[in-house]
């Protein structure tokens, strides 16, 4: 699944999204918006890691989610 798709359905992938990034909070996913880039530096900010991994699990989960 691409990301445009994704972000088209945010809504219905906010629960997904919980699911895969627990740490989340409810407030910094809907601020995300579905944009892949917010939602890298949510990832990044909250658990400490580098942009390229916060990256590469959104790709991932895009993939899976698809």
């Amino acid at each position: 699944m691409n990301w445009d798709t994704v972000k088209g359905n945010w809504k219905q992938m906010t629960g997904k999204v919980k699911e895969e990034w627990g740490d989340l909070t409810d407030n910094e996913i809907t601020e995300a918006e579905g944009d892949r880039d917010q939602l890298v530096g949510k990832i990044q900010a909250k658990y400490g890691i580098a942009k390229e991994e916060a990256e590469k699990q959104v790709d991932n989960f895009a993939a899976k989610v698809g």
